[in-house]
Parts: C-alpha cells; structure tokens; sequence
C-alpha cells in the first residue's frame, strides 16, 4: 500500500486532526516523506468543486467537507443526531458503556466487526468520547456525560447488572463463548 494511501486512510476515519509526527508514526514512514505527501494532498484535496477539502494548521491536518455542501450535511446530521439508534450502535454503546475506557481494538474484538463508522456516529451525537490513554500511548472510547443525563442516571454503577457485565471475569467469560462458537461453527477438515 502507498504512503499517499495510508495517509488518506487515517485522515478519512480520524475525527479530530493529526500532526505528522502522529501520522508518521501510525503509517510508519520518515517524517520529511510524510510531509512531503501531505503537502502533495493538501494542494489535491483543496481544488474548486471537491466535496472533501485538507485543513492544516501548523504540523496538523483534518479533512473536512467543502464548505459550499454545508447545508447539506447539516440536514443530514441533524437527521443523524435525531434519528434512532441502530441495534449495531446500540451494542457498540452498551459495551463501551459497560467496559468503558475502552480501546477500538477491544471493542471490535468483543462486537467482531469494524467499528469506526459506528464510533463516529455515537461521537457526533455527544454519546461517546474519545480519550487518549497518555499511560498506554492509545486512544480509548467513554461515555460522556449527556448519555447519562439522557438515562437519567448519575453514574455507570447505575446501569442494570453493572457490577457483573463491568467484570473482567464475565467478558472472559463471553469472549470464550464466542471463540467456541466460532470453533464449532468452523466447517470440519476431510477425513
């Protein structure tokens, strides 16, 4: 995969701006190479009639959409904020409600699909957080305050069974009974 394209990549899914420092370090690649690229894109994505434009601010970029569809994507979001929740987000947001702080990768580990797209929907709805974990150099996913306005609750100890679903030992416990199950539903080698 080219660096142009682990760039867009990372730059597409983030919801917040990257330095090049990050990006390098993410896409693995030399610093100067990486700025290089990104100039090379900024000058890409910044062309009249393109939906998706490059900001930059100093070391840090975002894409953003143009600002000519901003009533556009208004509607949409609105119609995104207000809608219902899908079952999908729905189980993204118990888990992370139940295991929060959570990181992408054992979200996705516990759900069994990619969930960045669900992650930034929940963001935009002011349901999630995202929180950089300075300990373990990683992004971790959280509740925000407004979802527990919206429950009505003060805390996550009062979510239903807390105590249990918030163990270790019962996510142990079903993530074995997922490995099991993908084992038995595995097809059977030949004899």
């Amino acid at each position: 995969m080219s660096l142009k394209s682990k760039i867009e990549s990372l730059l597409f899914i983030t919801t917040r701006p990257l330095s090049v420092n990050k990006i390098a370090e993410l896409v693995e690649g030399d610093k100067a190479e990486v700025k290089a690229e990104l100039e090379k894109l900024f000058e890409e994505y910044n062309q009249p009639g393109k939906g998706v434009n490059l900001q930059k601010i100093d070391t840090e970029f975002q894409m953003v959409t143009n600002v000519d569809n901003s009533q556009m994507i208004a509607e949409f979001l609105k119609e995104e904020i207000t809608g219902e929740l899908t079952p999908a987000s729905l189980e993204t947001l118990t888990v992370i409600a139940y295991r929060g702080p959570i990181t992408r990768a054992e979200l996705e580990l516990i759900r069994g699909v990619n969930c960045s797209i669900i992650l930034r929907n929940l963001m935009i709805r002011g349901l999630i957080e995202e929180v950089e974990d300075k300990k373990n150099m990683v992004e971790t996913y959280q509740i925000t305050f407004d979802f527990l306005k919206h429950l009505g609750i003060t805390e996550p100890a009062q979510l239903p069974e807390y105590e249990h679903l918030n163990s270790s030992e019962a996510l142990e416990q079903l993530l074995k009974q997922k490995q099991t199950a993908q084992i038995n539903n595995e097809p059977k080698a030949e004899e």
